[in-house]
């Protein structure tokens, strides 16, 4: 007897089984598993927004009031730059936004995978149709994009804010000589601060899976990214360009100075902005009183007269936007590179 075996056509059931999870559902997951902590950064950067939003008003309207005395050399005038000075000191230095990349890459970026990983539920969310690696690339990827958008919308405030102090470079308004290159403030606008944001959350993502506990991923995040931070703004950022180097006392306005350093007859005089014995060549009595301060322009020029040749090297504020991009380039670079092995180490370790 010949026995007829016949396949029976998958049912609805283990089609739905078989079939991927769509991607939108995944991002739904996503948002329902880190509402809270997103809701938190959200509720953080709003406030520190609204501060700066308010101040940022006071500080516009205190510099227009400034430029718009006159004669400026009035007592009148004087009080309104002193106002000028004295609004947005807390915010001045730009130390408040410092932290901000730094505390999303640890409180978003590392608790992603390690928080699941600690507690052992990525057994059961590695099993749900979606996969591990999917199901790693969705959540960084989603969440990646958020901070960077938020981030992104944050540096165009940044921007606005500071303007006043970037503008009196060539008025005697502020105490302090402003430059789009300040240490602290460069990587808080244009497109510099969406992406140390990213750096920082592919960061806490990486440390999270190799780790895979909470608290030593996040305090790993912290010093990871305050090395590189420390390292781009110290050594990397003034190499992106090859800086120009010009013997003219006078440079342009804003100007990055990189180094300066004296010769004498075509050989290596000083470094810095004056020899040792600078004092002994331009006493007060010659530069005249209230000009000795190292590094001024009449000192300078009292230098040349002796036979010096004071060189600087400098980046011009022409180049602010390219380093911008160069910046923001190899950090955007380095976090896909962190994502992609976040998700080949997820791929490889099981349980």
């Amino acid at each position: 007897m010949t026995v007829l075996i016949t396949m029976n056509a998958p049912t609805r059931v283990e089609e739905a089984i078989l079939r991927p999870v769509p991607w939108r559902q995944m991002a739904w997951v996503t948002w329902r598993q880190h509402r809270g902590a997103l809701g938190g950064v959200a509720a953080l950067l709003g406030a520190l927004a609204a501060y700066m939003w308010i101040v940022g008003l006071q500080l516009h309207h205190a510099y227009a009031a400034a430029t718009a005395c006159h004669p400026a050399s009035s007592a009148g005038c004087a009080v309104l730059v002193a106002n000028f000075n004295n609004v947005g000191g807390f915010l001045a230095n730009g130390l408040v936004f410092q932290a901000v990349p730094a505390l999303i890459g640890a409180f978003i970026g590392a608790p992603v995978l390690a928080r699941e990983l600690e507690t052992g539920t990525f057994r059961y969310a590695w099993t749900q149709g979606f996969g591990r690696w999917r199901w790693t690339l969705a959540k960084l990827l989603a969440l990646g994009a958020v901070v960077a958008a938020v981030a992104g919308a944050l540096s165009v405030l940044f921007s606005w804010y500071y303007q006043p102090y970037f503008v009196t470079r060539n008025q005697t308004l502020s105490l302090h000589e402003w430059t789009p290159f300040l240490p602290g403030l460069f990587d808080l606008r244009g497109v510099s601060f969406a992406a140390w944001t990213l750096v920082a959350f592919a960061i806490g993502g990486l440390a999270g899976m190799l780790i895979r506990r909470v608290v030593p991923a996040i305090v790993v995040t912290l010093g990871t990214y305050a090395v590189l931070a420390l390292a781009a703004g110290s050594f990397l950022r003034q190499h992106y360009l090859a800086p120009l180097v010009t013997s003219k006392l006078s440079l342009p306005g804003s100007a990055w100075i990189l180094s300066q350093w004296g010769t004498k007859g075509g050989k290596f005089a000083f470094a810095g902005t004056q020899p040792r014995d600078v004092f002994q060549l331009c006493p007060p009595s010659v530069i005249g009183p209230g000009k000795g301060r190292p590094g001024s322009v009449s000192v300078a020029h009292c230098i040349v007269q002796h036979g010096y040749t004071l060189l600087t090297s400098y980046q011009p504020v022409s180049r602010f936007w390219p380093i911008q991009f160069i910046e923001g380039g190899w950090l955007f670079a380095l976090s896909l590179l962190l994502i992609a092995v976040t998700v080949w180490l997820a791929r490889r370790r099981a349980a």
